[in-house]
């Protein structure tokens, strides 16, 4: 057994949890710390921007002269 806590933010309560308590489609990680997790939101909005910004970019690949 692994001593490693991990931490799980749970998208329905947006409470943190300490291990998987609530079914995997609720939750976003494992996280190392609960900052992390609690940061989970914030991560995931990030990274979709970026996504959408790369879709963009790449819809215009052939409108550049």
């Amino acid at each position: 057994m692994s001593d490693t806590t991990e931490y799980w933010f749970n998208v329905r309560t947006h409470e943190v949890e300490v291990g998987a308590q609530s079914d995997w489609k609720e939750l976003l990680g494992p996280y190392a710390t609960r900052q992390e997790a609690q940061a989970a939101l914030e991560r995931v909005r990030a990274n979709n921007e970026a996504a959408d910004a790369q879709d963009e970019e790449d819809d215009d690949w052939g409108a550049r002269p």
